[in-house]
């Protein structure tokens, strides 16, 4: 089997390159962003797009049958050959794809196969050109195929058409359909008079203490409120540790429990507190036993908020997961943790749709108590589409 690797400045020009040479028949196998190294390797260089694919590898597309290429006529049994004259020649058989990557090797063949829907001779009428580069550009951020597809879909029928021509525009206003579909929960609200509960849910290094420790550092140093903490995070030592530091530092009470009648005693410990917040153990979306453990816990504190945590890195498929099995501890907001860390938000989008969930808070770092604000939705649309940038870069 040849693999080839192509590099260019876009994914839809890398595409171009892979259909040039090797033929709509091309698998794509992986993408990832490169930099090219200037002076010798001693700078990072420009951004490129690097596509690994393959002709010799059989994808099957999950497309309906002749959505985007003529369906092929269906073979006729052979007639027996003369017994003077040689069989023809057989094609040899593709190598298979394993089980567990054909769904990912799935998602990138169907942007080969809009590539080609694209090309002279197509069997749907073609996009023009600014509305087919606004569609490579969503796919640039991770948009995924489907969603940048119904979004350009969506332009094609609502933009004037003295818009098109300006991909400035043509961009901000998917930017504005973007930020519409965006619901926002606002920073923690502090009731005067009262303790708030709120606690921090999500699979295992997503990024909870330390968000929990920006969190407390800016309700206590900026806010001037009183705060607590409780964990549950029995599980890895360095974790309980790591919050107990912080918790020294900005000198806040704090609670390690390790079960629920434990927890309820110390919610009711810190009864007098203005805002409580609780650190959670990273779990498993597929291990349900943890799962009703959690839940059991925070039934016991009678959280206010159960914000879900989850790393902007990580691919749309876990994130969909998470949100999806983390729902039954009872989530009511999303914080999205990592933003510097992520080839492109696009992956936000669809969990957002799924889920229901209002964003609360987003972090791009490490720095206590700095690197993190309140969602808003208008900078997280373009953040999506890489109109603007983390305050990292």
């Amino acid at each position: 089997m040849e693999v080839k690797t192509y590099r260019a400045a876009t994914m839809h020009d890398a595409l171009q390159l892979v259909l040039r040479e090797l033929g709509p028949d091309a698998a794509v196998l992986h993408t990832r962003e490169v930099r090219r190294p200037r002076w010798f390797g001693l700078f990072p260089g420009t951004r490129e797009i690097e596509v690994t694919a393959s002709a010799g590898v059989n994808v099957p597309s999950r497309l309906p049958p002749g959505r985007f290429r003529q369906e092929a006529p269906r073979p006729t049994a052979p007639s027996a050959a003369p017994d003077d004259q040689p069989p023809g020649p057989r094609r040899e058989a593709r190598p298979s794809v394993p089980p567990e990557i054909e769904g990912q090797l799935s998602d990138l063949q169907k942007m080969v196969e809009e590539l080609c829907r694209q090309q002279p001779g197509g069997h749907r009428r073609d996009l023009p050109e600014e509305l087919f580069r606004l569609f490579t550009e969503l796919l640039d951020v991770e948009l995924g195929e489907e969603l940048a597809r119904e979004l350009v879909e969506r332009v094609r029928a609502e933009a004037p058409l003295e818009e098109r021509s300006d991909p400035r525009l043509l961009k901000t206003r998917v930017a504005r359909m973007v930020e519409e579909e965006l619901r926002v929960a606002g920073p923690i609200s502090v009731v005067p008079g009262r303790v708030r509960v709120a606690a921090l849910v999500g699979p295992t290094g997503v990024g909870k203490t330390t968000t929990i420790a920006k969190l407390a550092a800016n309700f206590r140093l900026r806010e001037k409120r009183r705060v607590g903490l409780i964990t549950v995070d029995t599980y890895r030592i360095a974790a309980v540790e790591q919050l107990r530091t912080y918790a020294d530092i900005i000198d806040l009470p704090m609670q390690v429990v390790s079960s629920p009648r434990e927890m309820r005693e110390a919610v009711e410990r810190f009864h007098d507190l203005d805002l409580l917040l609780i650190d959670t153990a990273g779990r498993s979306p597929k291990d349900e036993v943890k799962i009703r453990e959690l839940r059991a816990f925070l039934n016991e504190a009678e959280a206010d908020e159960v914000h879900l945590v989850l790393s902007s890195a990580a691919g749309r498929r876990a994130l969909l997961h998470a949100a999806r099995h983390f729902a039954a501890v009872g989530t009511t907001a999303l914080i999205l943790t990592k933003l510097d860390e992520a080839m492109g938000l696009g992956g936000i989008l669809p969990v957002v749709r799924a889920s229901g969930l209002p964003l609360s808070y987003l972090t791009d770092g490490q720095n206590v108590p700095d690197d993190i604000e309140t969602a808003e939705p208008r900078r997280l649309s373009r953040l999506i589409l890489g109109i603007e940038s983390h305050a990292g870069d």
